[in-house]
């Protein structure tokens, strides 16, 4: 049988990573193994995976079905071995955290560092931590499809169906935010949305995969500037290629500085409600750990400074 959960890792790396030699480098293997591959599970299914027409090799329909299929024996997979390893032991074989863009990795780091240490004086090194980024929606996405066991700063509520249990990190203050040479940087306050509306928004893209992407502070018919993550939202706008709010502790420094400019608006928003979460099921050990570590941290960064509104004066 050719179709393997091998072949499926390397359908899933090509398409996440956008080439057949950008999934080489990810799995460690030379690209023309990437390459036999893929036709022996052409040859064997009497299908084209990838239409080779244009410049970049992209799914056929038939290929697309079979990669989102595919995913789902993945990830049934990695619970069967998840399952096998607590029953076995007690801690997972893999352990994955998805972290949100609003909370910084720096800030994750020393979790993570703690964690291997733990590990190690309990002669439990054998758990591996997966850390993945996403945006918005996308951390929910991810724990409701099964791509990871724990996320950290996903907001707002979770996804239709229930099966999750969260905990609050903080209430993050949000700030509408210009560059000083912005056309807004000198309208009259409160700003309203008709006065906001003709100016483009920066936003950062959702990474939701099948649950519908969110935003936050758009307007409808407002042309966008769509990028990554927030940190390249925050760059977008000192840039003054557009406007829309941050978190108040990202936009602060910029603040400080004279970069940005805080403007009020005549319909504040609300600060934005962040919280680790995670699948109702009994945890392992080291998910257990994890949960206990995230309650034990100061997460308050998120929420201090300045108000918005003292800012802006």
């Amino acid at each position: 049988m050719v179709l393997t959960l091998e072949a499926l890792q390397v359908l899933e790396a090509i398409d996440r990573r956008g080439s057949f030699a950008a999934a080489a480098i990810e799995l460690d293997r030379v690209p023309s193994a990437i390459t036999y591959t893929v036709r022996r599970l052409e040859e064997a299914l009497d299908v084209l995976l990838f239409d080779r027409a244009g410049r970049r090799a992209r799914f056929t329909p038939a290929g697309r079905e079979l990669l989102e299929r595919g995913r789902e024996l993945l990830a049934n997979a990695a619970a069967v071995e998840q399952r096998v390893q607590r029953v076995a032991t007690g801690w997972e074989s893999e352990l994955r955290v998805a972290v949100d863009s609003i909370v910084p990795l720096a800030r994750v780091w020393p979790l993570v560092g703690r964690f291997y240490a733990d590990c190690q004086e309990r002669d439990q090194a054998h758990t591996r931590l997966r850390i993945s980024q996403e945006v918005l929606g996308g951390a929910w996405d991810a724990l409701a499809e099964g791509r990871v066991d724990l996320v950290l700063g996903a907001p707002g509520d979770p996804p239709p169906g229930g099966g999750y249990r969260t905990r609050l990190m903080a209430e993050v203050p949000m700030v509408f935010v210009v560059a000083p040479r912005h056309a807004l940087a000198t309208a009259a306050e409160p700003l309203a949305e008709s006065s906001i509306l003709p100016h483009r928004a920066v936003v950062a893209a959702d990474s939701s995969r099948r649950l519908p992407p969110r935003t936050v502070g758009l307007l409808t018919g407002q042309d966008t500037l769509t990028v990554a993550d927030l940190p390249a939202k925050l760059a977008a706008q000192v840039a003054g290629l557009g406007c829309g709010a941050m978190p108040w502790y990202l936009a602060a420094d910029d603040v400080a500085a004279g970069r940005l400019v805080v403007k009020l608006l005549d319909t504040p928003r609300a600060p934005s409600r962040v919280q680790a979460a995670w699948r109702e099921a009994r945890p392992g050990n080291a998910l257990a750990w994890w949960i206990d570590a995230v309650a034990g941290t100061d997460w308050r960064f998120l929420a201090l400074g300045p108000s918005p509104r003292s800012a802006a004066k």
